[in-house]
């Protein structure tokens, strides 16, 4: 099945008019990156500066005439060592500490590798893309 050509724009100006205007927005990004990080840097000077007033004052929550902080707790896990959690998840039967998500790599190449097996429940959703590049 052939298709048939269309009158048109020619590719060649499509493909001209999209780099320009991924240049445009690639410059536009790191300008609004590098003036964000200078923000984000200035604002968490005034949030050490909170922090350091709750610690001072001996105070969880402070309301001013401009607005209410407070403090709270953020606690982070990690493991340095996964095949020893692997094994620990396993013996204690909590599969609940695993975040439910597949490694989208890894499983690609699963099914590349094991073309006749398929997981129960995957689901595959696929879609054509484009990707335009200077010459």
């Amino acid at each position: 099945m052939t298709e048939e050509k269309k009158p048109g724009i020619p590719a060649e100006k499509l493909v001209k008019a999209y780099l320009k205007m991924n240049a445009a927005l690639t410059e536009k990004r790191h300008a609004y990156e590098a003036e964000e990080k200078v923000f984000k840097e200035k604002m968490a000077k005034i949030k050490s500066a909170l922090l350091n007033y709750c610690k001072e004052e001996g105070l969880d929550s402070v309301r001013t005439a401009e607005g209410l902080f407070y403090r709270g707790v953020r606690t982070n896990y990690w493991t340095s060592d996964w095949e020893a959690m692997g094994k620990f998840v396993l013996e204690h039967k909590v599969p609940e500490l695993f975040q439910k998500s597949l490694n989208q790599t890894n499983m690609k190449e699963f099914l590349e590798a094991n073309p006749d097996l398929l997981p129960p429940g995957l689901n595959v959703d696929s879609e054509y893309t484009i990707t335009v590049r200077r010459k």
